[in-house]
């Protein structure tokens, strides 16, 4: 509902409704999820 309420996921962050849950987190309905993996952009060489 937030994130179509501010229109944007910078929004939703600006408006303080973003947290980062641990890995034990259980989805529910209407989630919004980023992934994050530790990758960074630049790759193995």
């Amino acid at each position: 509902d937030d994130l179509m309420e501010y229109g944007s996921m910078a929004e939703v962050r600006a408006h303080g409704r973003v947290r980062m849950e641990g890995k034990d987190y259980v989805m529910a309905d209407g989630d919004v999820v980023e992934f994050r993996t530790g990758l960074t952009s630049g790759g193995k060489k």
